[in-house]
């Protein structure tokens, strides 16, 4: 085994080599000698501080490869080289031969400060990256369909009017349907027209972070100033103040001075307001004071216009088959959904050649894996529609047609269909011998009355989350 290269500072550039042979020589023994000549041979670190190290990278394959597989271990070889954990940007060779001003010529020349690769992938964002926002969570890049429709509308007019309609917006929805999105494109798009909004953007865990520190430090009036002077604030996971009883008092005079001033006020959470536990009513009151909007698990159209678009967004040429399976598969949320796709896409850009089913199925086993795990079936479908609706479970499968009992059932079928891989002649049967013409009718009626409805639509949102738990 090596040694380890202790340090009590930054290595000079002189000595990036040494260290990163050193790291090269961890991960050629953890991995195959053809994976390190993939993934790594043209790989190289080009800055590196006490707490940060930027890798060089070829293209934004490689970054999203090695970020989905290799980085524990990458981490894991900094700090049995150098002593100490170091955080990991990634930046790509530029034709002048910098990466964001970082030069890439003889090591003694590289400046060791750390970069971040978002900075360089867009310069107009790079302001806003202070606020904590991805650059890439813009209203322009997120993919708009039924399902989040409502939610895209609400927000999209708080952006063009904070403080004057919606206030507070409450925005909720299970992991990875886009609420971080959608309130990182607020703040962004309001900042880009009110370059001196004061824009706050944080989770409730910072927010409770910040709280306990001021107390410790006895910096409560620097923290109020920093929290009530804002002209928007953006917190996201509210669910996790829960508990947590004087957070949740400083978060209340927080919340007040801010709605008396007229300031925006945006929240989400993985529940609406009225589902809070171990949460004070006078706040879970406030959070109704404006707008709910929910996101819904996306339909598979949905699903197949979020992989065309990200796939148009890498520059990666896929086939109609292979976004027709990924989105058939990957139920579960975007985020889910964008990694299987960052998969097939390396593959593809890698061996320049379209991926078989086959080969779609060996790369994403572990996610469908996964996504089999959390199936859903017919028979929860009709039991949890039939105690939602309070009739009996047998209705779901009768002649009887009452209004009562009709309209349930159409939804149930309609949630088998959306959710199970059951083919509409099986969903027939299923619901009591009906013919498959009886369940594509049920299916669009559904589907029209939740364009039209908001009672529907928020039903049978509620239907779908439930059976996602």
């Amino acid at each position: 085994m090596p040694a380890i290269v202790t340090v009590d500072k930054s290595p000079s550039a002189e000595e990036f080599p040494f260290v990163w042979g050193k790291i090269v020589e961890q991960l050629r023994e953890a991995m195959s000698e053809d994976t390190f000549t993939r993934w790594f041979n043209g790989v190289e670190l080009a800055a590196l501080s006490d707490t940060d190290a930027t890798i060089c990278v070829p293209s934004h394959i490689y970054q999203l490869w090695i970020e989905s597989n290799y980085l524990d271990l990458l981490r894991a070889s900094f700090l049995f080289v150098l002593g100490r954990e170091r955080k990991i940007h990634f930046a790509f060779v530029a034709s002048s031969g910098t990466v964001d001003g970082v030069s890439l010529a003889p090591p003694a020349r590289r400046k060791a400060e750390p970069v971040d690769e978002e900075e360089q992938e867009q310069e107009k964002p790079a302001r806003a990256t202070s606020y904590g926002f991805n650059p890439r969570n813009t209203f322009e890049a997120f993919v708009v369909g039924a399902t989040n429709q409502y939610a895209h509308a609400a927000c999209l007019a708080v952006a063009t009017q904070p403080g004057k309609t919606y206030n507070p917006l409450f925005l909720h929805g299970g992991v990875g349907l886009g609420k971080t999105h959608l309130m990182q494109a607020i703040g962004q798009h309001i900042h880009a027209k009110k370059k001196n909004a004061k824009v706050l953007y944080i989770t409730s865990e910072q927010f409770t972070n910040d709280f306990i520190d001021a107390i410790q430090n006895n910096t409560l009036v620097k923290f109020r100033r920093r929290y009530r002077q804002a002209d928007v604030m953006l917190i996201d996971d509210v669910q996790f103040l829960a508990g947590k009883e004087r957070s949740q008092e400083e978060f209340f005079h927080t919340f007040n001075s801010l709605f008396d001033g007229h300031k925006q006020i945006v929240l989400s959470s993985d529940r609406p307001p009225s589902e809070f536990a171990n949460l004070e009513a006078r706040l879970v009151s406030r959070f109704d004071w404006g707008l709910t909007a929910e996101l819904q698990p996306p339909d598979i159209e949905m699903r197949i216009a979020i992989l065309r678009k990200k796939a148009q967004a890498m520059e990666i040429q896929l086939n109609k088959e292979t976004f027709d399976y990924i989105a058939e598969r990957v139920r579960g949320n975007v985020r889910r959904l964008e990694g299987a796709l960052n998969r097939v896409a390396s593959y593809a850009s890698l061996n320049g050649t379209q991926p078989s089913i086959e080969k779609i199925e060996h790369l994403l086993k572990d996610i469908l894996l996964e996504e089999a795990r959390r199936a859903v079936t017919m028979e929860q479908i009709q039991k949890r529609v039939a105690e939602h609706f309070d009739v009996r479970l047998a209705d779901m499968t009768s002649k009887r047609r009452p209004a009562n009992i009709a309209f349930p059932r159409q939804i149930a079928m309609y949630l088998a269909r959306e959710m199970t891989k059951g083919s509409l002649s099986e969903i027939g049967d299923a619901f009591g011998g009906r013919d498959h013409g009886t369940v594509l009718h049920a299916h669009r009626l559904v589907k029209e009355r939740m364009k039209q409805e908001e009672k529907v639509r928020q039903t049978v949102g509620f239907l779908e989350a439930q059976l996602h738990r």
